[in-house]
């Protein structure tokens, strides 16, 4: 079988039946057939501010027209990426902040490691080399990134990772308790996602982040918020770090920064972590990479954030949790699904024994909505300008698959 030749990510390279995505307005996408489809996942967690926006494509195309890019190494900046960085300073915990861009979230993951070693080498900690992840987290797919997750099926064929790294269980601060007894002193930073997306939307139980804060401070370690998925109003407020009610010393962030419509990721550098590094004059941080701070990009950016603002979206987060969580709440008290996991604007559906999540993620498909599978669990994170007509759709058509399917078990 001849296959095309765009090598797709996170696919199967033999796959041929094919949805080709071809225009996108709002909560809703079309493919090449005409097909209408109502997104509910925000493209992949990141069209906050919803598709085909004329005011992003004319911010992007007058910033194209004046400078493009050029980079920002040695002495160089632009305007853009500047004033970008001062707008999620002044919004993002903690005070004081500083910003460092990438062009997404592996990058910003994999900047926010390599920052926080080289921060504590900067204050004479060299010993502290250790990073903790948890089971069950994801945080993309850059080697640092992916040796600090917690979902084997993900690693698999691409070892040996790093071998600084422990996992702690996702939801028993004891486990990781244990391990800063034993390793405290070498450990630069623990990395957690306030809820985690791809490992099944999971909320932290309470108190877990609070230990987790408790225990860095302790120890002396930094914490680092992946907030990929979390910030600029998923969880309605800017960052997850609000939402949870506990400040890191690092986080990571893209996808919703420009809402898809330009890559752009980076990272939050809190005080402890900034101040060793502006310590020496003579010191130079060599870390970036050729888009950092690219200004087509911060335009989007930008442009992506006044939207948020003046749509109030933030407080959209919260409404669609309501609606959406208490219709998929229901279908599990029908016993259509094994457990229902959200907060905000993320949400996630366990199947019940027999039933295949790309079953059932793809009969939706046919019926004109897009979730997303990920093992055995559907995942809904819809942009949050969609409107209840199309939220109760996303909920009708899953729960009418669920029911189909379950009575074919």
């Amino acid at each position: 079988m001849e296959h095309s030749a765009y090598l797709r990510p996170f696919a199967r390279p033999t796959d041929g039946d094919l949805i080709r995505i071809v225009r996108g307005e709002g909560a809703r996408v079309f493919d090449d057939e005409g097909t209408t489809y109502i997104d509910a996942v925000a493209g992949l967690w990141y069209c906050n501010i919803g598709h085909g926006r004329p005011e992003m494509a004319d911010a992007i195309t007058a910033q194209l027209k004046t400078l493009e890019n050029f980079h920002s190494f040695d002495r160089f900046t632009n305007p853009a990426a500047e004033s970008l960085a001062e707008r999620i300073s002044a919004l993002a915990p903690p005070a004081g902040s500083r910003v460092f861009f990438t062009t997404s979230g592996s990058e910003a993951v994999e900047s926010a490691l390599k920052l926080a070693r080289q921060a504590h080498a900067r204050a004479g900690r060299k010993d502290r080399t250790m990073f903790v992840g948890r089971h069950r987290s994801y945080h993309g797919v850059a080697y640092g990134g992916l040796s600090a997750l917690g979902l084997p099926a993900i690693q698999e064929g691409f070892g040996p990772f790093l071998e600084d790294v422990a996992l702690i269980e996702h939801d028993d601060l004891a486990s990781a308790e244990a391990v800063f007894a034993e390793h405290g002193e070498r450990i630069a930073a623990v990395i957690a996602e306030p809820v985690m997306g791809a490992g099944g939307v999971r909320p932290a139980p309470p108190g877990y982040l609070e230990g987790l804060r408790r225990l860095c401070d302790q120890h002396g370690a930094f914490l680092i918020f992946d907030e990929v998925i979390c910030a600029f109003g998923r969880l309605g407020r800017w960052f997850g770090a609000e939402h949870v009610g506990v400040q890191p010393d690092l986080i990571t962030f893209a996808k919703a920064v420009t809402s898809g419509y330009l890559p752009l990721g980076g990272v939050v550098v809190g005080p402890a972590v900034r101040q060793p590094l502006e310590s020496d004059e003579s010191f130079v941080l060599r870390h970036g990479h050729t888009y950092s701070g690219h200004p087509t990009s911060c335009v989007a950016g930008l442009t992506n954030l006044d939207i948020i603002e003046k749509e109030d979206l933030l407080a959209r987060a919260p409404e669609i949790g309501e609606r959406l969580g208490a219709a998929l709440t229901r279908m599990v008290d029908d016993s259509l699904a094994g457990e229902v996991r959200g907060t905000g604007g993320m949400w996630a559906l366990d199947m019940v024994e027999g039933v295949s999540a790309e079953a059932v993620r793809d009969a939706c498909f046919e019926r004109g909505v897009l979730p997303r599978s990920l093992g055995e669990t559907i995942v809904f994170c819809p942009p949050l300008v969609i409107d209840d007509a199309d939220l109760d759709r996303i909920a009708e058509v899953t729960a009418e698959v669920l029911a189909e399917l379950a009575g074919a078990v």
